[in-house]
C-alpha cells in the first residue's frame, strides 16, 4: 500500500521535525526512546513507530488539507507540515487548552527561520469546538489523522472527508484506513491494520 517514496518522505519528515521540543522538560531526555511519553494532562505523544505507521497509512501528498485530530503535543502536525508541504494546510485539534498553548509555543519555536516557512505548510491548531468532533467549517480535508480511540467510526469524520479522501483512525483498538468513495457515509472502503492503543477520542466540551 505504501511506496518506498512515501517512506522515503516519512523517515526525512522525522529527521526534520525532532521530538525534544514537544516533550516537557523533564522527558526530553527519553525523546528517542519508541514509547509513548506524557505531556501532561492525562495525554501522551504517541511512540515514534506508531506515528510512522499511520503516517504510512494515510500517505499525505503535497498540497494536501489535513486534519490532525488529537493533535496534543503538535508534533504530528509539524511531521504533516513537512509531509504535504507549503501549498498544503494543517488544521490541530486538540480539547485541553494547555496543551494547545504549549504546541503553538512548539511549533513556533520549530518554524522560526524564514527557510522552514518556505518549505513548510502553515500549522493551526486549534481548540476543539464545543460537542463536536474536528472542524466542521473548514472540511472537505484530503486526509485526516486521528490520535485517539473512537468505539465506532464517527460519521461527523466521515462527513468532513473530501470525495476519494483517507482517514486513519484506531476504533475500537484496531487501527482502520477509510476511505471515502461517494457522497454516502456508507460509501467506504475500510481496511484493518493491527491493534493499537490510544487515550480515548472525546467530543469537545
Amino acid at each position: 500500500m505504501t511506496s518506498d517514496a512515501t517512506r522515503d518522505r516519512i523517515a526525512e519528515a522525522f529527521a526534520r521535525v525532532p521530538r525534544e521540543p514537544f516533550l516537557p522538560v523533564a522527558e526530553r531526555q527519553n525523546a528517542s526512546d519508541n514509547v509513548p511519553l506524557p505531556i501532561g494532562l492525562g495525554q501522551t505523544n504517541s511512540q515514534p513507530s506508531t506515528v510512522a505507521d499511520m503516517l504510512r497509512l494515510l500517505d499525505p501528498q503535497p498540497g494536501d488539507s489535513v486534519l490532525d485530530l488529537g493533535s496534543g503535543s503538535g508534533w504530528t502536525s509539524m511531521l504533516l507540515a513537512v509531509l504535504v508541504g507549503p501549498a498544503g494546510r494543517v488544521l490541530g485539534v486538540e480539547r485541553h487548552p494547555g496543551l494547545v498553548e504549549s504546541s503553538r509555543a512548539a511549533i513556533e519555536a520549530v518554524t522560526a527561520d524564514p527557510a522552514d516557512q518556505e518549505t513548510l505548510a502553515e500549522v493551526t491548531i486549534h481548540e476543539a469546538i464545543p460537542g463536536a468532533l474536528g472542524l466542521p467549517a473548514e472540511a472537505p480535508f484530503d486526509r485526516i489523522l486521528v490520535s485517539a480511540g473512537a468505539e465506532s467510526l464517527p460519521d461527523q469524520l466521515v462527513d468532513q472527508l473530501a470525495l476519494g479522501a483517507t482517514m486513519v483512525i484506531p476504533v475500537a483498538r484496531e487501527m482502520l484506513r477509510v476511505v471515502r468513495d461517494g457522497r454516502g457515509s456508507d460509501e467506504l472502503t475500510i481496511t484493518r491494520h493491527g491493534r493499537y492503543r490510544f487515550v480515548p477520542l472525546v467530543v469537545g466540551e
